[in-house]
């Protein structure tokens, strides 16, 4: 029986509580949500699924010691107290992430320099030689956490960040994170019971967060590597069982549409669909939102408009007035989700919302609201038994001070921390010893990569070794 230890799970500001209902879902134990991260219990399994199979992590962490430390010299002594030979070898390359919030630490490069100092010194003390640690790629990824006195070192499981899924080919200006987009449709409770429209699709991550969500299909099968597969516990057997697993997959009986003005971004997602294998379930067509027709099937409508922060938009407050008037007169029946930064641009709609949910986009404060469309005035709406919030929306909208809890938090960080890329940040030392190039380790994307052109009759690729049949993940064919 394998034993349980404490994982960490990161995320965006906002996404906690959806990142905590997966983690239950999946079977973790001790699941406890806290600021940016969750923190829960589970055994090499449970962090090779957290990994593979999550829609809403970032990054998934597991502490190997907490200690207290009040001076740089407490941090050199607490992480040169770890046995590093567990970890690393002197063939091993490893970087350090930092993240601080302190009164008594003021750069998280100062503090990733004390780790990798106190790593180096160990080896140097044991061996007389020192461990090779810089490369752009580690073998081992190393992340510490400081809060005031507290801290927490961890090895980082997961290497680049989950956000960055593998099937995304071509992007367009500022595109949704895809973290992002999971997570702002399974707010919405959907699961793929109907229809699925975005019309301002851009890129086409909401329509493939979608496609995958209501498939139950795992994010993880685009990656090509995670950081456990270079440890040096790393069960290869297990993790194939994880990989080719199937079992929990469902059929989507319903479909996906996604239409931009912009024929480039029209582009652009079909080609990130064909790249996720998804072009049975999605369809793209350029279409102008203001040409918007009540969808024949039931449908729910989930969209990132422009905010006029990135990107440009003529007329913009005339764009959202449009919004508002095709959702009146064309959605009627249906739910539609809208994420959008300013408040005049939400006016704009002249609709009432049945909930507001806090979500930051890169740094900006945004809110993702909720339009429940109906026929004929709200009085006789109600008066037929109609009702526009549910209970948990009306709990979540009697809590008080729901956006000053997250503005407050917020005003903790830089603002060149509030993606995760910078909030994770990655510093690297270069090696003063020389030594012979490693052999590059094969990967599943050297196995089977997924740009190469299968024939129609030959649609099995090997994944691991075993015989894989996948055809729709790496169906080729145009739209």
């Amino acid at each position: 029986m394998t034993q349980d230890f404490e994982i960490i799970a990161k995320t965006f500001m906002g996404l906690e509580p959806v990142l905590a209902k997966e983690l239950t879902q999946l079977g973790a134990e001790n699941v406890q949500i806290g600021r940016r991260m969750v923190s829960f219990s589970g055994d090499k399994e449970m962090m090779y699924r957290a990994n593979f199979q999550l829609h809403t992590a970032i990054r998934i962490l597991k502490p190997i010691k907490h200690f207290k430390a009040l001076s740089a010299d407490d941090v050199y002594e607490g992480v040169k107290a770890v046995d590093w030979t567990q970890y690393l070898e002197l063939d091993t390359t490893f970087a350090v992430d930092a993240v601080v919030f302190s009164e008594e630490f003021r750069h998280s490069k100062f503090v990733a320099y004390k780790v990798k100092d106190a790593i180096v010194d160990q080896f140097r003390e044991k061996t007389g030689k020192r461990p090779n640690i810089s490369v752009t790629n580690p073998d081992i990824r190393l992340n510490i956490h400081i809060a005031e006195d507290r801290c927490t070192l961890s090895l980082d499981s997961s290497g680049e960040s989950l956000h960055r899924r593998g099937y995304r080919q071509e992007s367009v200006e500022a595109p949704l994170n895809e973290v992002l987009a999971a997570g702002m449709i399974l707010m919405t409770g959907w699961h793929g019971e109907s229809d699925f429209i975005d019309p301002m699709c851009g890129s086409g991550t909401l329509l493939i967060e979608a496609a995958l969500i209501a498939r139950n299909m795992a994010p993880g099968l685009f990656r090509k590597e995670f950081a456990f597969e270079k440890w040096k516990d790393f069960d290869a057997e297990l993790f194939d069982k994880i990989y080719n697993d199937d079992s929990q997959e469902r059929d989507f009986k319903h479909h996906i549409y996604g239409y931009d003005i912009d024929i480039k971004a029209v582009n652009t997602a079909r080609l990130n669909t064909r790249a996720a294998g998804l072009t049975s379930d999605i369809t793209v067509e350029q279409r102008d939102f203001k040409d918007f027709t009540q969808p024949k099937e039931k449908s729910i409508m989930v969209t990132n408009p422009p905010y006029g922060e990135r990107i440009s938009t003529p007329d913009l407050l005339g764009t959202y007035k449009m919004i508002g008037e095709r959702l009146k007169h064309q959605f009627i029946g249906n739910d539609a989700w809208i994420l959008s930064y300013r408040e005049e641009c939400f006016d704009q709609i002249g609709l009432k919302p049945s909930i507001k949910i806090p979500l930051y986009n890169g740094s900006l404060e945004c809110e993702f609201r909720k339009y429940q469309m109906f026929d004929g005035k709200m009085r006789i709406f109600r008066e037929e038994g109609g009702s526009v919030k549910t209970e948990e929306e009306k709990r979540q909208m009697a809590e008080k001070h729901r956006f000053k809890r997250e503005r407050e938090f917020k005003k903790r960080l830089e603002e060149q921390e509030e993606n995760e890329e910078a909030d994770i940040r990655s510093f690297k030392f270069r090696s003063l010893e020389k030594k012979e190039p490693r052999k590059p380790r094969e990967t599943r994307e050297t196995r089977y990569p997924r740009d190469s052109r299968l024939s129609k009759d030959s649609r099995k690729p090997f994944k691991n070794g075993r015989n894989f049949d996948k055809k729709r993940r790496f169906n080729h064919d145009e739209d």
